[in-house]
């Protein structure tokens, strides 16, 4: 009875791993802020391969595999009331929101930027900064629920698609 209701009290926790398994050949974005690059593996292939930009400070950009939740089309940047389509807006032309520190995919995203000279730079609050082009081809292609592994480290893509359980 004991082991029951340990497993029922953990089931129901924030903390149980469920959301987060990954098969092989599920789609999967990968993020290493060593080098601020960007996979995205489909079918266990690379389908895209990009430079970013990630926080200003490690502890910034949060690491772990997360959900992506939030998908819009010219994003409303709600900090500085920019509408979305302005060319001040810093967030580009697309949002893809995921759920990192128990938000629910509008704080923690990947974006465009109108800043293309800060890509492969740490520079941002959190956020992970695409150029324009590679974030429009992975809006288009990534839906809600896929997985987004962030980490800092020297393994290989491969390396760490494999050991999330993607390949």
């Amino acid at each position: 009875m004991r082991v029951f209701l340990i497993f029922f009290l953990l089931a129901g926790s924030p903390f149980w791993p469920f959301d987060a398994e990954i098969l092989p050949g599920d789609p999967i974005i990968i993020i290493n802020k060593k080098t601020n690059e960007l996979v995205w593996l489909d079918h266990g292939e690379i389908r895209l391969r990009t430079k970013v930009a990630t926080g200003k400070t490690n502890d910034l950009t949060p690491e772990g595999i997360f959900t992506v939740t939030v998908k819009a089309v010219n994003p409303y940047y709600r900090k500085r009331n920019i509408p979305g389509g302005d060319p001040r807006n810093p967030l580009g032309s697309r949002w893809i929101g995921f759920d990192a520190r128990g938000t629910d995919g509008r704080i923690y995203g990947l974006h465009g930027t109108n800043q293309p000279h800060s890509i492969g730079e740490y520079v941002s609050e959190g956020c992970i900064r695409l150029p324009k082009r590679s974030l429009e081809s992975l809006y288009e292609h990534v839906s809600s629920g896929t997985k987004i592994l962030i980490t800092y480290s020297d393994k290989s893509f491969e390396q760490l698609a494999s050991e999330a359980g993607a390949q």
